[in-house]
């Protein structure tokens, strides 16, 4: 599928009707505070840790055309692009006279989401006077969909069929009534059910609210009216967004970097190549020359390459502003089939996040040259995942030990980058607390810090990623599933690189090993596994650094004395001891 096609004939024109401001105002907010309070009752009624803590979800509301009206503040970026996407399918298939009040409709099919199907969507019709206005929906990360894969980082499928259940547009309550024929199914092909069926009934609920909200909105305005406003919201965002991008030099703007490997050929590293190309106020992003779809699960399908470029595109024009259709008119996305950003149907998704922070990276390295001082240097370039799974040795039940930690951002042009933060595609989404891990999984977690010297220097400093020691109680599973060692986050305007990602396994008996992309790895009883996250490129020359700001480093522990002789030039006295 080519994006720029799919741009041409799902955009909106502009809203003809002049809109009171004043009913503009309250009608877009409304409609967003409706998608933060489905967020909201998600997060306080889901069972896995993935969603209530980590908050890898998010909630919007979708016309009737599948465009985006609204999503929750603080949705995860790479969820921009196909929560639409996957209620328009719907819509396909059942036609707007084939829904009735209470129908529950549940999807993740890879070949129309694109991502891995563990990120299922749940979505419901929203009725005014017997018809259908609106779809309010959310997407949310189950712990377990079947399949050969448990968790993050299995890098051993090669086709969808090895990666679990498949549910495209299935109505699993139709009338209010539920069809226990399709409960069951999920029931019995998951390893986790109590989580994910409960998650499931969260997803409802949360749906259930955009529903009653959107009915209350439409007693207070008429359905035209609100149509206007939602109209006019998205002219707004898109004439906003155009006076950004007409401010950019014309022209055609390249970019290359790389990924390890997909994980099955472990010495074939991937080509991530983008070019820009801005014309007026219209921005196009050129996927013609990504790397080809890879045997392995590190591809997504269409929607892969679609939201890494929403999420580079908003960044640049508007990166606070609330998301909806309009904010993405003026971007136009050429994404030919067989790449690993846009998948053939039939391949393997799992692992479809972990090539895009380095596409969004690689979108703004191109743009660069048309931006001095805008861009900054390289984060720390990967989804910041991993995954322990087992039987606990004590209640013989089954657990996954999912989670998201950070690493470092790059340096900008005027301030150091963020330390231990989630990748640029992961937005607000939060580890889960060490205490609730403890109390939860049979591990100790000995250590929990900032990573000395993992931040590149610069006149700015990379942000520093973190070190972590996990310590088994008892025998136990983990994927590894590391990314940009072979080329760690970079420095930009004469900045150097940050320190890439590392792992390592520790024997109870002293043996140890490095690891980067494993799966399956026997854990025992008294072993540690370390992580080593990355830390982002500096920007600017080292010399130039405050001195200051050089010795406050030193004292903070964020860098070493060797480092700071090294990468600043400038010696250490030694203490003499007393």
């Amino acid at each position: 599928m080519n994006a720029t096609t799919q741009a041409e004939t799902t955009a909106i024109q502009p809203a003809k009707p002049k809109v009171n401001p004043i009913t503009q105002e309250v009608v877009t907010n409304s409609l967003i505070a409706y998608a933060d309070e489905m967020a909201l009752a998600l997060c306080k009624s889901a069972y896995n840790m993935m969603i209530y803590e980590v908050r890898d979800f998010c909630c919007g509301l979708i016309d009737t055309d599948g465009l985006m009206i609204c999503q929750n503040t603080g949705g995860l970026p790479i969820f921009l692009a196909d929560l639409g996407i996957a209620v328009k399918d719907g819509i396909d298939r059942y036609g707007l006279d084939g829904f009735s009040p209470g129908d529950v409709i549940i999807m993740n099919h890879g070949g129309v989401c694109g991502q891995h199907l563990n990120n299922v969507v749940v979505y419901t019709p929203c009725f005014h006077q017997g018809k259908v206005v609106a779809f309010a929906a959310n997407r949310a990360h189950w712990v377990d969909v079947g399949g050969m894969r448990t968790g993050f980082g299995n890098s051993q499928t090669y086709e969808i069929y090895h990666e679990g259940l498949q549910m495209r547009s299935v109505k699993v309550f139709e009338a209010g009534k539920r069809n226990e024929g399709v409960w069951q199914m999920i029931t019995d092909n998951i390893r986790f059910p109590e989580s994910s069926l409960g998650d499931l009934r969260a997803q409802i609920a949360a749906c259930h609210i955009g529903e009653r909200r959107m009915t209350e909105l439409l007693s207070r305005f008429s359905v035209q009216s609100v149509n206007d406003c939602i109209k006019a919201s998205w002219d707004q965002a898109e004439n906003e967004a155009r006076a950004v991008i007409e401010k950019i030099p014309d022209g055609r703007y390249s970019a290359e970097s790389w990924l390890d490997s997909d994980g099955r050929r472990l010495d074939v590293p991937l080509r991530v190549k983008v070019t820009v190309e801005v014309k007026g106020s219209d921005l196009t992003i050129d996927f013609s020359e990504m790397q080809p779809q890879v045997n392995s699960p590190l591809n997504s399908g269409f929607s892969g390459g679609l939201s890494a470029a929403r999420v580079a595109f908003k960044c640049l024009t508007m990166p606070q502003a609330p998301v909806n259709e309009g904010c993405f008119r003026s971007l136009k996305l050429i994404s030919p089939e067989g790449t690993m950003v846009n998948a053939r149907k039939g391949a393997a998704l799992g692992q479809w996040s972990v090539a895009l922070p380095t596409v969004i990276d690689t979108i703004l390295r191109a743009l660069a040259p048309a931006l001095p001082g805008f861009v900054p240097a390289a984060h720390k370039g990967d989804m910041g995942g991993f995954s322990f799974y087992g039987v606990r040795e004590d209640t013989g039940a089954r657990y996954v030990l999912i989670n998201i930690y950070g690493g470092g951002w790059g340096g900008r042009s005027t301030q150091d980058g963020a330390s231990c933060s989630v990748s640029i595609c992961q937005g607000d989404v939060r580890n889960t607390p060490v205490e609730l891990q403890e109390i939860h999984y049979p591990f100790l977690i000995e250590c929990l810090q900032l990573r000395e010297d993992s931040g590149g220097a610069g006149e700015f400093r990379g942000g520093l990623g973190l070190e972590m020691r996990y310590r088994a109680l008892g025998k136990s599973t983990i994927n590894v599933n590391l990314e940009r060692t072979f080329e760690p986050p970079w420095g930009m305007e004469g900045g150097k690189p940050g320190q890439g990602n590392l792992a390592l396994i520790q024997s109870a008996s002293g043996e140890q090993r490095y690891v980067k992309k494993e799966t399956n790895i026997a854990v025992a009883a008294g072993d540690a596994v370390s992580f080593w996250t990355a830390g982002g490129g500096g920007y600017g020359d080292p010399v130039r650094r405050d001195p200051q700001s050089i010795q406050k480093d030193l004292a903070e522990g964020y860098v070493s004395a060797d480092s700071v002789a090294r990468d600043y030039g400038v010696a250490v006295p030694v203490k003499e001891e007393a």
